[in-house]
């Protein structure tokens, strides 16, 4: 341990001691974890857990064990399987939390010890140098050339400068994005210099535990596939008990046996009910996350999954989502300042042979020489990395020179320069870099000069970059000037830098594009460096909007000018809130990219929220739906991809169980109409259901995308989920199996009724797989996805078949089971009438498919 002076001695550890205990420690108020029964009655308050768990207590208290222990084991799987989904997306979040720096330096007793962050408390004076993340806001009382980067709270790449200033405790400070103040935040970090900060405020209580706080204010809310499933549950329900109070009336009326035909209608009942609904609903949202995961995105809510796919607006910020947040040279500009020489190094990469032409190496030389010989600030970084590649083989790179005074930032004199002494040469030589119009008045240059290089700097500001002037000096002997300004130099000329944009986000905004997403850049940059980061990923050309106008506008103004706005600029954390806010009463399904702590309110404001987990804040992970694990634009667009597949598969889904349940539903009510022996018992019904359906639903779970899925508008989340003519096309469906097992029961007339079970059962389970196949892409494209692998899809059809064969063939199993074998003609007329249904049920799907092409050509 170091000692310090008397001056700044710090807390004592009883003070310190003191304050942890009132204050609590220093760190964000995590989300709060439900417990077990909290989760467990959520869930139950679903509508269709609520039905799943009525519907099976109904049947144990009727006497039905074995359909109400199947509809338990539902219960059970479903919660087991979101139980461990969410436990699953909890740890991961938990170990992505990596904001606040894990260990601080701060002087106790005089002494400079090192503590868990957690552990800071206010009126702590916290060392901080290049490289450090600041644990708690605070007041800088001593300085040394230090720049920190503010980009999580100001959505700027830039660094700002920080200057010391004596503390009072009345003093006010500068929020952040504070160019020359004395005030730091917790979560930034310093990339240049040193400093001493007195701690004013920690946790919850600082710049990022305020933004944090008003997250609490925006409740959640249901998803739209959650609203319409509850819908879909009552027009479920009602059709189901309107059909089986008319089973019961009809019977009691026919023959005045009520309770055989009460009982019929509880059969009728337990035929017709989809029981499947609520596990396709869990399952498949479930099962996606653990897609996303394996591409890279963590899912924090599961319900926002199948949001994905309808999402309209994409809100992205700029620094470190669409950009690198890291700078790049982009130009250089040298010669006279009437006509420049521009150097576009872009244009030089693409070259066949990219060699840096002599006239620009003396500015790059000065460039690196003006920078520190180790760099941590990105643009300096910038330099040696272009230094690298185009001196390496020159005299201009010099490793050999001693550095040996420098002269730093300062408010009156925005360059700095360094010194430097190369071996056996008694001049010195000085490099300079900094603000155009510093570096001007160092090299003393006239204003006609100032006024031709201006068009120069305006010219290359006006493509977005950040325009630096380099200059180069000499010097004998060292009785160093008290100022930089009084040496003599000579202007070498500008280069830009820009933060370069991902090289994957114009391919992913042509995809948005494509899929009829419109993307909004929201950035707290300003306009001109916003619009031409929008240009080059690709953006549709709109209106630009800045935060002073958005302040200025109305709430309802504001939802009339983001229908045309592509670029918002100079924007705060609360008015990205407002955005968000506004494109959600304008009917969109809004989506919200960031990784800082300005992004967090219109995370968790957004239908999804998406934050950056490499990268990002603690709060904007917990704000967020879902967090990119590597920081990868592009997994964006895999994941609406993967949302529409969802969705579009959860839709084949429920049509095909819906279908599925009408020949099932004709079983158990044409023999009790016409007074047959029954064809199937409670037990076979719930042996289809257990088996059957379930396992299907699976299958199309895992159905790849259709080709087509990215090329589709969003879904309209106020159309039905499934409406009126997909209830018609999965009844036709229904009933064209209906038809062949109609033509089986038919051809088993001469056959004992164990045999007549047995051959109807057989063309059920084949037109169930034919169902299947149908139903697994549109009609237009069956032939191409008999094409497409789906091995879970072919082992539930293959896998219904033998175990249906062996239910019919085992001894004493078959006797179980109420069948008896098939000689092989009636089993070979089964099968093929089953497969024969797959035509009839096409040609109806083709039928609808034509129907609904024609319905949407009409003006």
């Amino acid at each position: 341990m170091n000692q310090t002076t008397p001056e700044l001695s710090g807390l004592t550890r009883q003070q310190a001691q003191a304050r942890l205990l009132r204050d609590g420690p220093n760190e964000l108020q995590a989300a709060q974890r439900r417990s077990t029964w909290q989760r467990l009655i959520a869930m139950l308050r679903e509508p269709m857990f609520a039905l799943l768990v009525l519907a099976a207590s109904l049947y144990m208290l009727l006497g039905d064990l074995s359909e109400g222990i199947t509809l338990f084991v539902f219960v059970n799987a479903v919660i087991g399987l979101t139980f461990y989904q969410e436990g699953k997306s909890e740890a991961a979040i938990e170990a992505l939390r990596q904001l606040s720096q894990p260990f601080a330096h701060v002087i106790r007793d005089g002494q400079i010890c090192k503590i868990a962050s957690r552990e800071v408390v206010v009126g702590d004076l916290l060392q901080v140098s290049e490289g450090n993340r600041i644990a708690a806001d605070g007041w800088l009382v001593q300085s040394d050339q230090m720049q920190v980067d503010e980009s999580m709270l100001t959505g700027e790449s830039v660094p700002v400068n920080k200057v010391a200033a004596p503390f009072h405790a009345d003093a006010t400070p500068a929020g952040p994005s504070g160019d020359d103040q004395p005030t730091v935040f917790a979560g930034t970090f310093v990339v240049r210099g040193q400093g001493l900060v007195r701690v004013t405020a920690t946790g919850m209580r600082g710049q990022v535990g305020q933004i944090g706080a008003s997250l609490n204010q925006i409740e959640d809310q249901k998803t739209p596939l959650q609203q319409q499933t509850a819908r879909l549950v009552k027009v479920l329900a009602f059709i189901t008990f309107a059909l089986c109070v008319s089973m019961v009336l009809t019977l009691g009326l026919r023959n005045g046996a009520w309770l055989p035909a009460l009982l019929s209608g509880i059969a009728l009942a337990m035929a017709i009910l989809p029981e499947e609904y609520p596990v396709v609903l869990a399952v498949f949202p479930a099962l996606g996350a653990r897609r996303l995961a394996q591409e890279g995105v963590l899912t924090r809510r599961i319900n926002a999954i199948e949001t994905l796919g309808a999402i309209t607006v994409l809100c992205t910020d700029k620094t470190g989502t669409l950009t690198e947040n890291r700078m790049q040279v982009s130009a250089l500009a040298v010669g006279p300042a009437a006509q420049p020489l521009v150097l576009n190094l872009v244009d030089l990469s693409a070259a066949s042979d990219p060699t840096l032409p002599e006239a620009f190496h003396g500015l790059l030389e000065h460039a690196i020489l003006a920078s520190a010989p180790e760099p941590f600030d990105p643009m300096e970084t910038a330099f040696h990395q272009l230094g690298q590649r185009f001196l390496a083989t020159t005299e201009h790179l010099h490793r050999d020179w001693t550095l040996v005074q420098t002269y730093a930032l300062s408010p009156a004199l925005r360059a700095m320069s360094h010194v430097w002494k190369a071996q056996g040469n008694k001049l010195h030589t000085v490099s300079a870099k900094g603000a155009p119009e510093a570096v001007m008045s160092m090299c003393h240059m006239p204003a006609e000069l100032q006024a031709q290089w201006a068009q120069a700097i305006d010219a290359m500001a006006s493509q977005g970059l950040r325009v630096l002037a380099v200059a180069q000096g000499r010097f004998e002997g060292n009785d160093w000037p008290d100022s930089e300004h009084d040496f003599d130099f000579e202007w070498l000329g500008l280069i830009g830098l820009s933060d370069p944009l991902r090289p994957e986000i114009p391919q992913a905004v042509a995809d948005c594009h494509s899929a009829s997403i419109r993307v909004i850049m929201i950035t707290g940059d300003y306009p001109t460096t916003a619009r031409m980061i929008a240009q080059q990923a690709g953006l549709r050309s709109g209106d630009t909007l800045t935060g002073d106008a958005i302040d200025a506008l109305s709430d309802e103004a504001l939802c009339q000018a983001m229908q045309t706005v592509s670029v918002c600029a100079r924007i705060s954390p609360h008015q990205k809130l407002r955005i968000v806010q506004a494109l959600k009463r304008n009917g969109d399904i809004v989506a919200m990219t960031g990784d800082g702590v300005n992004d967090a309110p219109a995370l968790r404001a957004a239908h999804v929220g998406i934050a950056m987990g490499a990268r990002g804040t603690d709060v904007a992970r917990e704000a967020a739906a879902l967090v990119l694990v590597d920081d990868n634009f592009a997994s964006i667009v895999k994941g609406i991809r993967l949302g529409r597949r969802i969705f579009g598969n959860l839709q084949k889904s429920m049509a095909y169980i819906f279908a599925i349940h009408i020949p099932i539903a004709c079983l158990a009510l044409v023999p009790m109409l016409f007074a047959l022996p029954p064809l199937l018992l409670p037990l076979h019904i719930a042996l289809l259901e257990l088996i059957i359906d379930p396992s299907c639903s699976l299958a199309f779970e895992n159905e790849p995308a259709e080709h087509d899925v990215m090329r589709r508008p969003p879904r309209d989340t106020l159309a039905p989920f499934f409406g009126t003519r997909a209830i018609l096309e999965s009844l036709g469906q229904g009933l064209c199996v209906a038809v062949a097992i109609g033509l089986s029961y038919w051809a088993a007339q001469d056959l004992p009724t164990p045999q007549v079970r047995a051959m109807v059962l057989v063309t059920l389970v084949v037109s169930n797989a034919m169902l299947i196949l149908a139903n697994r892409a549109q009609a237009s494209r069956f032939l191409q996805s008999l094409r497409v692998d789906n091995r879970v899809a072919l082992g539930v059809m293959a896998g219904a078949v033998v175990l249906l064969l062996v239910g019919i063939y085992t001894p004493g199993l078959s006797s179980a089971l109420g069948f008896a074998p098939l000689p092989l003609m009636p089993l070979g007329k089964a099968t093929l009438l089953g497969v024969v249904s797959l035509g009839a049920v096409m040609a109806l799907r083709f039928a609808f498919s034509w129907a609904n092409a024609r319905a949407h050509a009409r003006p």
